[in-house]
C-alpha cells in the first residue's frame, strides 16, 4: 500500500514545497494583483496539504501515538505562524484574531472532526470503539486549557475588557505549556497504551500490519520538505492575508470569520487523515488527531501570541463572549458523555456535527 501511495503522491508533494519557496522569493513585500493572489492561494493550499502529507510520512515512521503528535504539532505550527503573520499587519482590528482562531480550532476538532470520525466509523462498522481512558484524559486537558485561556479573561478585573493583564497572560502561557507537556509525556511515555487503537474486544493494537513503514531516508527527506512547506505557508499567507481580510469586510461578515477561515485551512488535511483512520476502524487515532490538535492549538498558540504581544501594538483580547462560552460549555458536556462509554453510534456523531454547524452559523450571523 505504501508503494502504491508513493507512486501517486511524490511528484506534487515534492514539487509544491519548492514551488512555494520560489514563489515566496518573487512575491515577498509586493502588492499582488488578483490573478497572482489566486495562484498564490492555490500554491498555499497545496503547501498545507504537502506539509501534512510529509508530517504523516514522519508520523508513520515513528508510529502511534507519536505519529498523531507529530501531525498535530505540524498543523499547529502553521496555525501559529498564520495568526502571528496576520496580527503583525492587522493592527487593532486583529486584537481578537488569536481568540477567534483558537476557538475555531477547538470547535472544528472537538465537534467537526470528532463528529465526522464517529459517524464514518459507526456507519461502516456498526459502532465506533475507542479507549475512554486516553480520550477522557485528552478531553479534560482541552477543557482546562480552553477555560483558562478563553473563558477566564472575560471575568478578570485587573484590566478593562476581556483581556488578561501582563502577569495573568504570562500565567496562562506557562500553564498552557506545562499542561501540554504533561499530556505529551502521558501520551508517549507513561501511559502510551491508553492512546493506541483497540479492537472491538477491547484489546490494544500495538502493531499495524496494513502498510510497511517508510525508510529512515524517506522520513528524513519528508522532514526536510515539511520544513520547506511550512516556510512557504507562512510567507505566502502574509501575501494573501490582505485579500482575505478585505474579502470578509466586503461581504459584510463578522471579523471572527477570518479566524474560522484560518482554522479551516490548516485543519482540512488533518480532517482527511482522521476520516481515513475512522474508515479503517482506528477511531482512537482519529480522536488523537482531533483532541491533540485542539490541545496543541491552545497549548502552543497562546504562549506564542503572548510572546508576540511584547512587540505587537494593540490589545490582545482572548475572552469569549456569552455565545462562545455557551457553545464551549455544551461541547465539553456532550464530549464527556460521548467519551465515557468508550463506544459511539451515528447519533453521537450527528450531535457533534450539529454543534459544529451551529458554531459556523453563529460565526457568520452572530
Amino acid at each position: 500500500m505504501i508503494t502504491r501511495l508513493r507512486s501517486l503522491t511524490p511528484q506534487w508533494t515534492f514539487l509544491v514545497p519548492v514551488l512555494a519557496v520560489v514563489l515566496l522569493l518573487f512575491t515577498w513585500g509586493r502588492s499582488l494583483p488578483g490573478a497572482v493572489v489566486a495562484f498564490v492561494t492555490v500554491v498555499l493550499a497545496g503547501s498545507v496539504l504537502a506539509a501534512v502529507h510529509h508530517a504523516e510520512v514522519v508520523a508513520h515512521r515513528v508510529g502511534e501515538p507519536f505519529g498523531s503528535l507529530v501531525l498535530a504539532i505540524a498543523v499547529t505550527v502553521i496555525e501559529v505562524a498564520l495568526i502571528v503573520t496576520l496580527m503583525v499587519d492587522g493592527g487593532a482590528k486583529s486584537a481578537t484574531l488569536a481568540r477567534d482562531t483558537v476557538f475555531a480550532a477547538v470547535m472544528i476538532t472537538c465537534n467537526g472532526i470528532v463528529g465526522l470520525s464517529l459517524l464514518l466509523a459507526s456507519l461502516r462498522h456498526g459502532t465506533a470503539v475507542f479507549n475512554p481512558e486516553g480520550t477522557g484524559a485528552a478531553l479534560a486537558t482541552v477543557a482546562t486549557l480552553a477555560t483558562l485561556s478563553l473563558v477566564l479573561p472575560t471575568f478578570t478585573t485587573s484590566k478593562p475588557g476581556p483581556e488578561f493583564s501582563g502577569v495573568q497572560l504570562t500565567f496562562a502561557a506557562l500553564s498552557s505549556l506545562i499542561l501540554y507537556g504533561l499530556f505529551v509525556a502521558t501520551q508517549t511515555v507513561r501511559h502510551r497504551d491508553y492512546f493506541l487503537p483497540i479492537t472491538r474486544q477491547g484489546e490494544v493494537i500495538t502493531e499495524e500490519d496494513h502498510a510497511e513503514a517508510p525508510s529512515t531516508r524517506a522520513a528524513w527527506t519528508s522532514l526536510g520538505l515539511l520544513g520547506l512547506a511550512l516556510v512557504g505557508v507562512v510567507g505566502l499567507a502574509k501575501g494573501v492575508s490582505p485579500t482575505i481580510e478585505s474579502g470578509v469586510q466586503a461581504a459584510g461578515l463578522n471579523q471572527a470569520v477570518v479566524g474560522v477561515v484560518i482554522a479551516l485551512l490548516v485543519l482540512l488535511p488533518e480532517t482527511l487523515a482522521a476520516a481515513r483512520s475512522a474508515r479503517r476502524d482506528r477511531v482512537q487515532t482519529s480522536l488523537n488527531l482531533a483532541l491533540g490538535s485542539a490541545m496543541a492549538s491552545i497549548g502552543l498558540t497562546i504562549p506564542a501570541v503572548a510572546l508576540a504581544s511584547v512587540w505587537l501594538s494593540g490589545p490582545l483580547i482572548l475572552g469569549l463572549n456569552a455565545t462562545g462560552m455557551l457553545l464551549l460549555a455544551l461541547t465539553v458536556v456532550v464530549s464527556s458523555l460521548t467519551v465515557v462509554p468508550g463506544r459511539a453510534t451515528p447519533l453521537q456523531g450527528g450531535v457533534h456535527l450539529v454543534l459544529f454547524a451551529a458554531y459556523l452559523e453563529l460565526a457568520v450571523n452572530p
